[in-house]
């Protein structure tokens, strides 16, 4: 995995220069060009060599959920000619480490057993900002498997409250005792 993060970091680092104005808009249609990029079928017809750049292009136009700018047309066609779609992922990733650094924040993922409402969101947010002190993007997934409560998940943090957990922690200390 070390190599397709050294291969996505210039390409990040360029983008996200050139998208000063509007890094969020960026954000946008490259996460989009990540999922795309994602599909391993659509990786193998890239990797085909009986098509062409243009007909790549194409399918990745042809799949995209809203049109592309100027320029994610652009990147697109560069990533494509230099054979680094396997890297849009990891591009998209790094893009989105810059932009949290510039902002000082940083993404998080809620897991919950049970869809959050909008307004319990915000509490847990304001909660959540203080624990880990700083402001955080966050984007929830559910995961019944959970039972209850949330698990978050910060870079590489993570704060476990969920009652699958905390049923772990008992059997741990019972079969201890």
């Amino acid at each position: 995995m070390a190599e397709i993060a050294t291969i996505a970091r210039p390409y990040a680092e360029a983008l996200f220069k050139s998208a000063a104005s509007d890094p969020a808009a960026t954000a946008s249609w490259l996460d989009m060009l990540a999922a795309i990029a994602a599909d391993k079928q659509l990786l193998q017809f890239a990797d085909n060599p009986k098509v062409n750049n243009e007909e790549v292009f194409d399918v990745f136009s042809a799949v995209a959920t809203s049109p592309l700018p100027g320029n994610g047309k652009n990147f697109l066609r560069m990533v494509i000619e230099n054979g680094r779609l396997a890297a849009l992922p990891a591009i998209a990733e790094q893009f989105r480490a810059l932009m949290n650094s510039r902002s000082g924040s940083s993404d998080a993922i809620v897991y919950s057993a049970f869809p959050i409402e909008p307004q319990a969101l915000s509490q847990v947010s304001g909660a959540l900002e203080k624990r880990f002190g700083r402001k955080l993007n966050l984007s929830v997934q559910q995961e019944p498997e959970l039972i209850g409560g949330i698990r978050v998940v910060v870079g590489d943090e993570v704060l476990d409250t969920s009652v699958k957990a905390r049923l772990e922690q008992m059997k741990v200390a019972l079969s201890a005792a």
